[in-house]
């Protein structure tokens, strides 16, 4: 049972990691919509491919933490607070009325070594996985086994090859109703880093 629940949070952290716009997907819109679906594919693939060792790296760093107590409690206090900054964040961003989406350029490109690029310059990837790997073995769904660590990156590969499928695979439709999806998006996800924020509290003081 606990495997399963590693399968799906890693699953539905790396999903919800890519769902707002960001470089990574607004890339996958715009080689869906320039090269085609399958080009779209491929570079969602080669985006996913390079989760792999990202992942190994987040959990060698937390893993270092984690023999570290004292460093590791204070990094929960500092992920307590960036996760009420995300909720302020995503809300102030759900208010918006209108959101503008760049134009798309029409330049050829090789989608797979694009998607190894630009998911390699993804600076924020590495601490996203350490945060999420301290917030699941807090919870007791992460020990730092080899087989929590293969579920865990297949879990994350494939939300992220999901996330960027459905870019690809939507990408006409997400191009025009993209304002308002993200609207919505935001303020979901500001309820949602509340309530990590709210139980991250509760578990650190109580």
């Amino acid at each position: 049972m606990k495997l399963l629940f590693l399968f799906f949070f890693g699953f539905l952290f790396s999903f919800a990691g890519s769902i707002t716009p960001s470089l990574l997907n607004m890339t996958a819109l715009k080689v869906s919509l320039t090269n085609g679906k399958k080009a779209a594919y491929k570079y969602a693939f080669a985006v996913a491919v390079i989760v792999i060792p990202q992942i190994i790296i987040a959990v060698t760093l937390t893993k270092f933490l984690a023999d570290n107590p004292s460093i590791l409690a204070t990094l929960e206090k500092i992920a307590t607070v960036i996760f009420i900054f995300l909720s302020y964040y995503y809300y102030r961003e759900s208010q918006k009325s209108k959101i503008k989406i760049a134009k798309m350029k029409t330049k050829k490109e090789n989608p797979f070594l694009t998607g190894i690029i630009l998911s390699i310059l993804n600076m924020f990837s590495i601490p996203f996985y350490c945060g999420v790997i301290i917030l699941l073995n807090a919870y007791d769904m992460y020990n730092y086994s080899t087989l929590d660590t293969f579920i865990f990156i297949i879990s994350s590969v494939l939300g992220t090859f999901y996330i960027l499928f459905v870019y690809g695979k939507f990408a006409q439709f997400i191009q025009q109703k993209t304002g308002k999806l993200t609207k919505d998006i935001n303020l979901v996800l500001s309820i949602l880093t509340g309530f990590v924020a709210l139980f991250s509290i509760v578990k650190l003081f109580f």
